[in-house]
């Protein structure tokens, strides 16, 4: 493509885990160019060492929760089994940060083919995962509120038919996603949506707006309806233990909202922005791009936060890697012992807790 016939008031290079550039110029209404957002050489060096400390936690702390649950399948509930295919979405993601560390400090030097595949990973992992989180909150309000019914389901059946319907959806709403391509824009190679014309820009905005109603708005919904009935349930019982077991998964899941709600809100913003809702300034387009390059940040960080609630909040957790652990003969049985004598006055069972 030629870099001198390329009016960038025809490109859209916003969405929902683009790599925001420095190097990016709009044009106000005045038609006056806005100054780009300039980032140092250090700034990305940060940016590949944070991309490449995450990429490395991830990658182990998931990996050891798939072994955990794998290794106790007998006895695994329903939500171990949802929390085992949110880990392999971790994974997934994890896998693609190194890309990103590199394009963090060189550009996009890994091909057209790449760009696609790798932003694809991220796209599946964020609806997998708020999608895998909508289901745990069903699966919990069942067995909570409607325990009679919800024993007499059977569950590994649906539970398998439910993940896939989870990944398949998740892979349709990242889709438009495949647009992007690697893009020569003034001397560094981009990976970004390349669509051109106003028809297309139409589309865009508008399966924006599909996506975050089917892959935010509405699991959100379903999880605030499904806990908040939980909650009011568990807390109109007198036993305290089945409030105990509630912590792991709401950890999880405010896990999960505080790193890609911002992110999420400030995408909406854009999208507004983009579809002229919003009046477009150089000052309101800089905000947003300074937001979005933040926020994706946090949200990175998601993937290998899960790994470490389980750690200091899943005492089951703790209890069935050590038991990993003493079968291997990494540790002594004596520890093992030791560790289930100061958990036998817990009633869990399962991989978090006999409530979840």
């Amino acid at each position: 493509m030629d870099v001198l016939n390329f009016d960038i008031n025809d490109k859209d290079f916003g969405d929902m885990f683009d790599n925001y550039s420095s190097d990016d110029a709009i044009l106000d209404e005045n038609s006056s160019p806005c100054h780009p957002l300039i980032l140092g050489n250090w700034v990305n060096v940060m940016l590949a060492i944070v991309y490449s400390l995450v990429c490395f936690l991830a990658v182990t702390g998931n990996l050891v929760v798939m072994i955990v649950i794998l290794h106790n399948w007998r006895s695994t509930s329903s939500t171990d089994i949802y929390l085992l295919h949110l880990a392999t979405a971790d994974l997934l993601f994890a896998v693609s940060l190194p890309f990103w560390a590199v394009d963090a400090t060189s550009g996009w030097v890994f091909g057209d083919a790449m760009c696609k595949v790798v932003s694809m990973l991220q796209e599946v992992n964020f609806y997998s995962g708020i999608l895998l989180l909508a289901c745990i909150s069903v699966d919990r309000y069942f067995a909570i509120v409607h325990s009679t019914q919800y024993h007499r389901l059977k569950r590994p059946i649906l539970i398998k038919l439910v993940c896939a319907i989870v990944w398949m959806l998740a892979v349709l709403l990242s889709l438009p996603i495949l647009y992007k391509g690697k893009f020569d824009y003034y001397g560094r190679v981009l990976c970004y949506e390349l669509l051109e014309g106003e028809s297309i820009a139409i589309w865009k905005n508008s399966t924006r707006f599909l996506r975050h109603i089917i892959g935010f708005l509405i699991p959100l919904d379903v999880m605030v309806f499904c806990y908040s009935v939980t909650i009011l349930r568990l807390c109109q019982t007198k036993g305290f233990q089945k409030q105990k077991a509630m912590k792991v998964i709401i950890a999880v899941v405010l896990a999960f909202l505080i790193c890609w709600l911002p992110h999420n809100i400030t995408v909406s913003v854009d999208t507004l922005i983009r579809s002229k809702l919003i009046a477009e300034t150089c000052d309101r387009r800089n905000l947003i791009d300074r937001a979005l390059s933040v926020t994706r940040i946090l949200g990175f960080l998601h993937c290998c936060i899960n790994p470490i609630l389980y750690g200091f909040i899943g005492l089951k957790f703790r209890r069935n890697l050590l038991n990993l652990l003493a079968d291997k003969g990494l540790i002594s049985q004596h520890a093992k012992t030791h560790y289930k004598r100061s958990a036998s006055s817990s009633s869990e069972s399962g991989f978090f807790s006999s409530a979840i």
